[in-house]
């Protein structure tokens, strides 16, 4: 299994996962032309996606859906919550939505799928499980704690793409106004770097062998901070060989998926 992100940050967001012939974007945040065309870039088009699994209903996560939907009847699969918040954001989405109840995996494909929540300013958010062959991602960003589902889902995946949105103290004495700091801080906001360095030890304790960091905010963080900032985690906890990469704001990060691992 391979994943490709081709936008992660507040300007939108939008990965693909591969498994076999299946294609499978998650969140659709950025134009349809720009979809398209890294779709093309890698000798795909929209008639190969075969599902759009949407995180949640904030804009930089459905951007592209509107135009997506009129063109192309791909089916979106969400949450319920979620999935009543799309159709009131997207009129025309109509049959392309598939409702899929959390914490029960279902197959798209080659590649089965589990959505579980997340913790952000929202009726409902979810990240998601992918699995395929021995392969096994877990995609977690727009959560301002670690909750148990993380925990329990994330755990012995053999990549994980988490968010690394900030870096504290570059929000504490930045410009935002007071109230968009206490939301980002909040356990409804978004986790900095020092919780996603936290989480990733974590999870590498429990057989992630891979990671990515996602959704860096480009006012209140860098990709050397967040990178710095976990990869000293990890590696003051023993995981030096860990690899670690950075999804950028804009343009292409690409990982393979290792296997599913058992605990250390």
């Amino acid at each position: 299994m391979r994943l490709i992100t081709f936008a992660s940050g507040s300007g939108g967001n939008c990965a693909l996962v591969s498994g076999g012939d299946t294609h499978i974007l998650i969140d659709a945040g950025i134009s349809m032309r720009r979809i398209g065309r890294a779709l093309g870039n890698l000798g795909l088009g929209y008639d190969d996606i075969d599902g759009i699994l949407v995180t949640h209903e904030h804009s930089d996560h459905i951007g592209g859906l509107p135009m997506i939907v009129k063109y192309h009847p791909i089916p979106v699969y969400a949450p319920p919550v979620v999935g009543r918040r799309l159709t009131y954001a997207i009129p025309e989405i109509g049959e392309c939505l598939r409702s899929i109840p959390a914490e029960q995996s279902f197959d798209l494909g080659e590649i089965s799928v589990l959505a579980f929540h997340t913790s952000h300013d929202t009726d409902e958010s979810v990240g998601y499980r992918l699995e395929s062959g021995e392969s096994c991602l877990g995609f977690c960003t727009d959560t301002g704690c670690v909750t148990p589902e993380m925990e329990r889902h994330l755990s012995r995946c053999g990549a994980v793409l988490l968010e690394a949105n900030h870096d504290e103290m570059m929000l504490r004495y930045g410009p935002y106004p007071v109230s968009l700091k206490r939301r980002i801080l909040s356990e409804h906001g978004h986790m900095s770097n020092e919780l996603c360095a936290a989480f990733a030890c974590e999870l590498a304790h429990a057989g992630t062998r891979s990671f990515a960091l996602g959704h860096l905010s480009k006012e209140n963080n860098t990709p050397a901070a967040a990178l710095a900032a976990v990869r000293a985690s990890l590696d003051a906890a023993g995981f030096a060989r860990l690899p670690v990469l950075v999804a950028p704001a804009d343009g292409e990060m690409e990982m393979e998926v290792p296997a599913c691992c058992e605990s250390d």
